[in-house]
Formats: structure tokens, C-alpha cells, sequence
């Protein structure tokens, strides 16, 4: 059996706005009740008209997000016409009702047929009223994400023989396991939408992103999924190290490899220093960062520990954190009457030679 089934789904802010509201709120494309100003609030979903009269109405499933301390009750009425005792259209009157709604609308709609999110709905009619109410008696917010109406589609009663298909409790005992395949059969068909990390979410995101070895990630997880392969392909080169410690720290490094600060180089200007410095491992290159990077010395050493997992083997990294400083020329033009330091009074005679760096003036008596 490949069932068909043709349902009518709400799920984005605009199906919701032609309800009534009461102590609940729109919320993203679902529906909200805020805990801290309410305990018990409604929401009725406008008639749905299914253009046949004496309609059997199937199944619904409510889609929510239900913490502790918080409950979900259906309501569901259905008549072939909108009137209602003295109103002509039931929807109007609902939206005209004032003062505390809730004892009228359960004069109007009954018992709950269901205080769970899947329910068969035991009413005929063309016309279907739903009401959904949301209590909550700790503080976080229940949240009503979709509402699926079945309207017609296959059954399993379909394939029996005539005489079993008129029978109404066959029909509603067999529509538990018509609903469990049916259930079992869209989750298949969704499984390659839902196994796509461009749309998949939350843990399910996660576990997506461990099959590539992508364990953090943040916000642009899925950018790390989507180039898992070629940062995987150029991991150990320069640009690879250097993107590893932005994705570690959010700063821009500046990296030294030992050719570049060799002492042994013929165009080396000082090679004292740049021993002293730099020494003269070829195994070991240097990391420059900012002084602020990191908030303490257990970030810092994180950092390091992180980095051996991704530089190349037999190669160590040495980390330099820069401060902050101003470095000046000769001939550096600071302003007028700008002084960076005090001055250092000069002796002039025969046997005295003035520097590039002496400040001639002072008091008068100098």
C-alpha cells in the first residue's frame, strides 16, 4: 500500500492571523504563550471549509515545543453550516466575544478530543473549527510550531472487502496503524532533506559536521562543512595554519617561517640579532599575535595545545604576542611644541661633537 494522503498544513505567520487570539501571541511562524504574563490562554484556528457536506474529518497533529510544567489541549468542532445558535457565522462571533472567552468557547466546542499533539478528530461536517489552549505553570513558554489537518487520502479500510469499510470503529481502529505508516513513509521520503547539513539544525547539524571531523564551528558551521574538503587539502600549508588561527582566535596572525629570519642568509643585516631572536632552528616558526588575544593564560595555553593538532609533523610553533607601541624615524615631525621625552643639555667646545639625536635649549642660564 503507497498511501495518499493530501493534507493542509499551517505553519508560517500568516495562516495564524485569521484566528483569534487570546492571551497568546504570534511568535516567529508559530504561536506563543508568554509565561510570565498568562498561565492558561486559546487560540481558534478559522473555520476550514473541506467543500463537502458531512465531511469526515480524519486526523490532526499539532507540531509544538512543550517544556515542564506545560500542557497543550485540542478542541474540535465541525458542522456542515457556520451558524451557530443566535450568530450566523461562528467566526464572527468568536471574535466578538469580550471579558473571559474561555468559558464560552468550551460551551462552544465541547470536551477536549485530545491533550496530546495527535488526534483523530471524532466530527463530521464540511466546516472544522479548531481550538488549541496553552497552559503553563513554571516559566518557560510553550510553542505551537505547525497544526496538519489530513483531509482525504488512501486508508487502510480502503483495501478491504465492502463489507468492512462502512464500519466505523474498523475504520478508527484501523486509522492507529494507518497513521503510523503513513507517519514512518513521510519521514522516509523527507530523509535526504533532512540528512542535508544546508538545512539540517541543532544536534542533528552536529552530527553531520562530526562525519567530516568538524567539531567546532559556531555560527559558520555549515561554511565548514561546505569546505571541509579543500581545507582538509592545504591543512598543513601556510595559508592552512593561518586560517586555523583565525578560526581559533578571530585575529589576523603574522607568521614567520625560520628561511625568512635565518642568520646564515647573505642579505642578513644582523645576524646577532636575528640569532638571538629567532635562533637557528629550521623546524620552528613563529606565530605573531596582539597582545589582547587572549583573556588569560588558560586560553593561551588552549591555544597552543589546539595548534599541535594542526601543523605539520616534525614542526613546532613558537607564539609572540605584540604590544602595542610607536616607532620613530629620524627625521619624525611630532607637531609643534610636541615632546615625546626630556631633553639632554649639550656642552659645546673644541673637543665635543653633536649628535643627530641632541636637543640644544633649555633654561637661560644654559
Amino acid at each position: 500500500m503507497e498511501p495518499i494522503q493530501a493534507q493542509m498544513v499551517f505553519c508560517c505567520a500568516e495562516q495564524w492571523m485569521g484566528g483569534y487570539f487570546y492571551r497568546t501571541e504570534p511568535w516567529k511562524d508559530g504561536l506563543r504563550l508568554d509565561p510570565e504574563r498568562f498561565s492558561t490562554g486559546v487560540y481558534c484556528l478559522a473555520a476550514v471549509d473541506s467543500g463537502e457536506k458531512g465531511f469526515f474529518w480524519g486526523r490532526a497533529a499539532v507540531e509544538a515545543d512543550l517544556p515542564p510544567d506545560t500542557a497543550l489541549r485540542i478542541y474540535a468542532r465541525a458542522a456542515d453550516t457556520k451558524r451557530w445558535q443566535d450568530w450566523k457565522d461562528l467566526d464572527e462571533g468568536i471574535r466578538g466575544l469580550t471579558g473571559d472567552p474561555i468559558p464560552a468557547l468550551r460551551e462552544i466546542f465541547g470536551a477536549p478530543v485530545s491533550e496530546s499533539g495527535d488526534c483523530l478528530l471524532p466530527c463530521t461536517g464540511r466546516y472544522l473549527w479548531i481550538m488549541l489552549e496553552l497552559t503553563a505553570t513554571g516559566s518557560e513558554a510553550p510553542v505551537i510550531r505547525a497544526l496538519r489537518l489530513w483531509m482525504r487520502g488512501d486508508h487502510m479500510t480502503d483495501y478491504l472487502p465492502a463489507i468492512y469499510q462502512g464500519q466505523d470503529f474498523t475504520r478508527r481502529f484501523l486509522s492507529i496503524f494507518d497513521s503510523m505508516y503513513a507517519d514512518m513513509d513521510r519521514m522516509i521520503d523527507a530523509l535526504p532533506g533532512r540528512m542535508d547539513y544546508q538545512y539540517a539544525d541543532g544536534e542533528l547539524l552536529r552530527y553531520l559536521a562530526s562525519w567530516v571531523c568538524v567539531e567546532q564551528g559556531g555560527e559558520v558551521l555549515r561554511e565548514r562543512i561546505r569546505t571541509a574538503l579543500p581545507d582538509y587539502e592545504d591543512l598543513y600549508t601556510v595559508e592552512g595554519v593561518r586560517r586555523s588561527i583565525r578560526r581559533l582566535t578571530g585575529r589576523e596572525p603574522i607568521l614567520i617561517e625560520p628561511f625568512q629570519v635565518s642568520p646564515n642568509r647573505p642579505d642578513c643585516c644582523d645576524p646577532v640579532l636575528y640569532r638571538r631572536l629567532y635562533g637557528e632552528d629550521p623546524y620552528r616558526f613563529f606565530v605573531l599575535l596582539p597582545e589582547g588575544t587572549f583573556s588569560g593564560q588558560k586560553e593561551r595555553e588552549q591555544f597552543q595545545r589546539d595548534m599541535q593538532e594542526v601543523i605539520p609533523a616534525g614542526m613546532s610553533m613558537q607564539m609572540i604576542q605584540l604590544k602595542p607601541c610607536i616607532q620613530l624615524d629620524w627625521h619624525t615631525y611630532l607637531g609643534i611644541n610636541a615632546q615625546i621625552g626630556g631633553y639632554v643639555p649639550a656642552a659645546i667646545d673644541e673637543q665635543a661633537t653633536i649628535h643627530y639625536d641632541t636637543t640644544i635649549g633649555g633654561a637661560k642660564h644654559e
